[in-house]
Formats: structure tokens, C-alpha cells, sequence
């Protein structure tokens, strides 16, 4: 029979898109105002109300990534994914039809330093989609059969990754950069170590990394505060961790990520490829940076827009890729920073030269003020449809918590952005974008490009089939 619910519900996910449109457009966006209170057994939560359509969003954040895997890479994304394979008291098929039959969304994922449950409901629903997620959160059942056919997929899709190098080269320059630190670890996993990995692997890693004085639910929508707090209450509040015997992982390492003390080149060859695909980059920073914004201002310039001076100069300009651009991938202790782009193999080098040309032009010389005041209002006017919805306010709220940074990330941003001057422009560049030691990783037909690349550094060669990254 035809479930008549899905569609109210998706067209009332579209409304969702304007919770907070007012404070969008007002000249000063706020962050709106929250609730944060503390269980008994250490369970961090947020609460915000947004009533503008009757729709409840929950995220869920757990300090449990890819760096806890040690030796079995993929095993936090693994058991993230494995939280919604049944529960003491519900199956994977029971769990599906529920979310399906109310239209409403449940997914867990992990990335390089945590994991999330998220999901979204109409707010009459919440009676029964709260107790769901306990379960999920509490009480996952990680049922071997439905982990083992996970498995399976999983080793198809690492597979199938290194058929498309755009998908993959993240992963090789993580790394590559990061060497042994817990960063480098590939969230996905690699096939050799995913094919080890077992049922029994995933509950120790659930049992080491998913307590409630280590986690945080954001719970945003059209709610009464104290109804919600106290459903919270009940539901979580008897949630304990399993006590120190079943802590076995090994924590992250809280040693210090380092630039390399030279240049170095990591070649992955691809003998079919027909096009190069490069980053190049180095160390960045951490995400609670006290000059996040401004870095992010200065990148937008560089490589953070369609009209930015990478893609202006490598796509409009000279016509050696459809695209290029840059980004700060930004963690709790430290982050990275990478150019990213791909040409034909014929003009590989032509496109590394240019590519550093306009960085070091950034670096040396800077913008003027034209430029910068573009960036300025284009960032501005970019921020705040990213905390438009509840979805991303409740997501928002999770990181706040995970990278222990506050409100005032929301709440001064123009100020941050309007007090940027060309002379502060040339202090961030010269504090946070990587100089020296630049690290490139290159996928492409080594043959044909290897006597162009060792110009940048010393060589370390790959071949895109063989294990790991």
C-alpha cells in the first residue's frame, strides 16, 4: 500500500530550508538561541527550538573517526555504518521500515575523527523516532550477517575508488603528508584491512569509543524545550559506559603533526590514466583557530570560488583543467591545506608551474583591495545559508562540541570578516599558509611525467593497485 505520509513530509523538507531566514537576512547573523545542559552520566545536549515548520533534526557526534583504527583502517567507519544494523530490540529490516513508513531520514557515518548518527522526522513523530534512536545510539545489536554483507560492499566500493583518482587522492595525500600520525588513516579503510575486519572487532570499538561523557546530541526543531529536555532525560540518562575493562583501543596520538623538512613528490602511477590529477599543499590548522575565518577569507580568494585566482588563472585563462581550487581541511589538533586541480598528461607540468605561480603570488604580494573587498562580501553573503536549516544547525551545534569552539564563531563572523585588512591578509598567509617543504602527490601515467615532476622534490612512486595508500 502506497504511504501517503512521504510526501507531506518531503514537501515540508523543502519549507525546512527557511527556518532561520529572517536572521539570515538581517545584517548581523546570530547564532539562535540554545540550551546546553549535562546529564548525570556525561552526555553533553543541545537544544533549539525552530518552529517555523514541524520538523526535529538530531545529531549525535562521538569522538570515534578513523583515528582510533591503529592497525585495522576502516573499522570506525565500519561500526558507524553498523549502528543502524538492528538493536536489542529492533532488526535492520524493522528499523528501515519505520524510518520509511514516516518518511522520515536515520544514517550513521564516521569521518577522520568522529562519528555521527543523524536523523529527521516530523515533530508528531518524535515519540517514536527518539526511542529508535536510543536504541540505535545505546544499544546497537551489530548482527554478523548484515556486518559481513557490509563488508562485502565495502571492499567493492575501495576497489572501484581507485578507478577514479578524484575520489582517492585525498586519501594519498593524508597519507602522505601526515605519514604515520593517526590524520593520515583513510577514513573508508583500505581492502586488505577491510577484509579482516569481523563483527566482534566492531562491538570493541564501540565498547572503547562510544560513552556519553565523550559525546553530544543536538537536538533542533519545532519542540516545547522542557517537554524535549525531559524526554531526553528518560530516554539517555540511564545510558552508561561500559566500564574501563572494556576500553582495549589505543587512544589517538596527541603528538604534534609536522611539516616535512623537504620538499617530496609522491607519484601514483595510473598506466591508463589519461589525465594527471594533483594536490599540492602542507600543514594547515586546527579547526578552534582563533583566525579560522580570516584563513577561510584569504582561501576563498586563492581557490575557494568559481572567480577565485587558481580557477581563474588555470580554467578560464589558460584552459588546462575544468576546474581547480583550494581548501583547508581543518581537524582538533592540526588540519592541512591543499590546491587541488587535474590536466591532460601532455601538460602536467605546465599546470604545477602555474598552479605554484599563483600561490606564491598570493603569498608574496597578496590582494588589493578590490579583491579583498569582493572576497569580504561573497563570504559573507555565502555564511549564512550554511546555518539556514535545522539539519545544519543541529550539525553545527555537534561540532561546536566536538572541536570545542563557541557561538562567537557565528556571531562575530562580519565583524571578523570586515576587520580583515590587506596588511592582516599578508600576516595570515604568512602564519597559516604552508611556504616551504611543499608536499605534491600526483596520480597519473608515471612514464610520461616522471622527468616532469622531479623537479619538485624527491620521488616516492606508487602504483595505484597495490595496497594502501
Amino acid at each position: 500500500m502506497k504511504n501517503t505520509r512521504i510526501l507531506p513530509f518531503a514537501l515540508l523538507a523543502l519549507f525546512a530550508l527557511l527556518p532561520v531566514l529572517a536572521a539570515a537576512q538581517a545584517s548581523e547573523f546570530r547564532l539562535p538561541r540554545y540550551e546546553k545542559v549535562k546529564l548525570k552520566n556525561g552526555l553533553t545536549v543541545y537544544l533549539m527550538e525552530q518552529h517555523e515548520v514541524p520538523l526535529v533534526y538530531v545529531t549525535a557526534v562521538f569522538p570515534a573517526g578513523a583515528v582510533h583504527d591503529g592497525n585495522q583502517a576502516g573499522l570506525a567507519f565500519l561500526t558507524a555504518e553498523a549502528l543502524t544494523f538492528g538493536t536489542k530490540k529492533f532488526t535492520k529490516d524493522q528499523i528501515e521500515e519505520q524510518v520509511d513508513f514516516l518518511g522520515a531520514s536515520l544514517n550513521a557515518y564516521a569521518t577522520t575523527e568522529a562519528a555521527y548518527v543523524a536523523s529527521s522526522f516530523a515533530a508528531a513523530d518524535a515519540d517514536v523516532m527518539l526511542p529508535l534512536l536510543e536504541q540505535v545510539i545505546t544499544a546497537p545489536g551489530f548482527d554478523a550477517r548484515e556486518v559481513t554483507k557490509r563488508r562485502a560492499r565495502l571492499l567493492a566500493e575501495l576497489k572501484q575508488a581507485k578507478e577514479k583518482p578524484r575520489e582517492v587522492i585525498g586519501a594519498y595525500f593524508a597519507k602522505f603528508l601526515y605519514n604515520d600520525h593517526p590524520y593520515g588513516n583513510p577514513v573508508m579503510g583500505t581492502p586488505e584491512a577491510a577484509a579482516a575486519l569481523q563483527a566482534a572487532d566492531v562491538q570493541r570499538f564501540y565498547a572503547a569509543h562510544y560513552h556519553p561523557e565523550e559525546a553530544a546530541l543536538a537536538v533542533v526543531g519545532d519542540f516545547d524545550m522542557r517537554k524535549m529536555r525531559g524526554k531526553i532525560r528518560k530516554l539517555f540518562g540511564d545510558w552508561q559506559s561500559p566500564g574501563p575493562e572494556a576500553v582495549a583501543a589505543a587512544a589517538t596520538s596527541n603528538r604534534d603533526a609536522s611539516m616535512p623538512s623537504q620538499r617530496k613528490v609522491l607519484l601514483i602511477n595510473k598506466p591508463d590514466a589519461t589525465e594527471t590529477t594533483f594536490q599540492i599543499g602542507g600543514l594547515g590548522i586546527a579547526r578552534n583557530n582563533e583566525d579560522y575565518v580570516a584563513v577561510q577569507v584569504v582561501n576563498t580568494i586563492l581557490g575557494g570560488r568559481f572567480t577565485s585566482w587558481l580557477n581563474d588563472e588555470l580554467r578560464v585563462n589558460a584552459g588546462l583543467t575544468y576546474g581547480a581550487g583550494s581548501s583547508f581541511n581543518a581537524h582538533r589538533q592540526a588540519g592541512s591545506f591543499a590546491i587541488s586541480t587535474f590536466t591532460q598528461t601532455a601538460t602536467t607540468g605546465q599546470a604545477v608551474d602555474l598552479a605554484l605561480k599563483v600561490y606564491y603570488r598570493l603569498l608574496n604580494e597578496g590582494p588589493d583591495a578590490a579583491t579583498l573587498a569582493s572576497a569580504k562580501n561573497y563570504i559573507k553573503g555565502q555564511f549564512p545559508p550554511r546555518y539556514e536549516t535545522s539539519g545544519q544547525l543541529a550539525t553545527l551545534l555537534a561540532e561546536m562540541f566536538l572541536y570545542n569552539f563557541d557561538e562567537s564563531f557565528i556571531n562575530t563572523f562580519n565583524q571578523k570578516v570586515d576587520a580583515l585588512s590587506p596588511e592582516r591578509v599578508k600576516e595570515v598567509t604568512r602564519k597559516y599558509f604552508p611556504r616551504e617543504n611543499l608536499v605534491f602527490v600526483l596520480i597519473g601515467k608515471a612514464d610520461e611525467i616522471r622527468d616532469t615532476v622531479k623537479q619538485y622534490g624527491e620521488i616516492t612512486e606508487k602504483q595505484i593497485k597495490e595496497e594502501g595508500f
